[in-house]
């Protein structure tokens, strides 16, 4: 009977805090504990005070499928994406190092670089086995060490393709992609990466080989997520439907070089992928590696991509008649970007986040006042209205239409 006692005391207090918190619970006509039909003045029934704060307490219906949110970092301005479908949250800007981290640039100015990244918002970085023989995945790997940052504060991603010189030392094959990305781990001083891209499609290797390696490295905890990097559609179609068939984890975003002058795939075809598969788009080279900007104007300085040893692709490029046509099409955005107060580099950067699936653009830059005016492109980005972009595709005369 004590016991009995007891609960019953303490069933009172508890519905006693409750009733001070939310109001007295409504009776059976709706109203705040009054006879049918109502209480408190109520006949209808409706509820008085305390309905309305319990009511308040109930929790908001979910986001329609597919509704992924775009969140701002309160002291940075960063804005912050879905990578593809996945949970995983990644800022619209990311820093690569492709060219720079331990080439063009010192580790001194990398780490200066990587500092202000980090302290602007920036949370996923990009890097390759092969960029500079290793040597960018090692940079960055000793910057992070130093930092000290959190591991949980940051994205690593890395490719996997062309690591060495020898025949096993290179493409998809089950051996290369777990090899090589322990190899990545140990250079960039890291437990895991966040998502370890596939660079480039392998024909020699079976797609089933390639899923299956991906899933392996993610189950021993070596990677998080797996992404592709300059894969056709149809190839990524095939990797999410092999990985459904057999049960093993499928690619999240696709690695892809979207700018002003490089469309058609970008716009037209991972739009479609990420409808339907959940495949979203990291790109790269938003300004087309300088042609959108006014650096080379018929000269090659010394500190620029192109007088780079290994680049004499690129040197060829700008100098080609179609880079020509190309720098000069880019000046024609220049009263647009008067208009916007910016400049052209910052007008094409944030013209590429307006693009539907993108979860994160990559920046190259080889100093600090070259990424903080990249920064400036998310100012850019709100002010970039559909009759600007309308604008813009007129200028450019390239856009991409659907064949359908």
């Amino acid at each position: 009977m004590q016991v009995s006692i007891a609960c019953t005391e303490q069933n009172l207090r508890s519905r006693s805090s409750e009733d001070r918190l939310c109001g007295p619970r409504p009776g059976p006509g709706g109203g705040n504990g009054g006879p049918v039909g109502g209480g408190h003045g109520n006949p209808s029934g409706g509820g008085g005070s305390g309905f309305k704060a319990r009511a308040a307490l109930v929790p908001r219906p979910p986001a329609p499928a597919g509704a992924l949110r775009e969140s701002t970092g309160r002291s940075t301005g960063m804005k912050y994406r879905n990578l593809g479908k996945s949970g995983l949250r990644v800022s619209c800007l990311g820093l690569g190092t492709w060219v720079t981290f331990g080439s063009q640039i010192s580790d001194e100015t990398a780490e200066d670089v990587l500092t202000i990244a980090y302290e602007h918002g920036i949370n996923l970085f990009d890097t390759a086995e092969v960029y500079a023989a290793g040597k960018a995945e090692r940079t960055l790997g000793n910057i992070l060490k130093r930092k000290g940052w959190r591991r949980s504060s940051y994205v690593i991603t890395t490719k996997i393709f062309g690591g060495g010189q020898a025949e096993t030392e290179r493409g998809l094959s089950r051996k290369h992609i777990i090899e090589g990305l322990r190899g990545s781990l140990e250079r960039l001083q890291l437990e895991y990466v966040d998502i370890v891209f596939a660079n480039r499609s392998d024909p020699n290797s079976p797609m089933e080989e390639i899923v299956r390696a991906m899933t392996y490295v993610i189950n021993q905890g070596l990677a998080l997520y797996w992404g592709t990097s300059r894969w056709g559609a149809a190839e990524i179609m095939e990797a999410y439907s092999m990985a459904r068939q057999f049960n093993l984890i499928p690619p999240v975003c696709e690695q892809v070089e979207h700018h002003l002058f490089q469309r058609e795939k970008a716009e037209m075809q991972l739009p479609e992928l990420y409808h339907k598969i959940g495949v979203g788009s990291v790109t790269w080279s938003p300004l087309a590696c300088g042609l959108i900007t006014s650096k080379y104007d018929g000269r090659l300085p010394d500190s620029c991509r192109a007088s780079i040893k290994g680049y004499q692709w690129l040197k060829d490029k700008v100098q080609s008649e179609d880079g020509k046509k190309q720098q000069a099409k880019a000046m024609d955005l220049l009263p647009i970007a008067h208009q916007l107060g910016c400049t052209v580099a910052q007008l094409a950067i944030a013209w590429c986040l307006r693009s539907e699936g993108v979860s994160s653009v990559l920046l190259g830059v080889s100093s600090e006042e070259q990424l903080m005016e990249h920064l400036g492109s998310l100012q850019v980005l709100s002010q970039l209205t559909p009759q600007m972009v309308m604008e813009i595709d007129g200028l450019l005369g390239n856009k991409s239409h659907s064949k359908k």
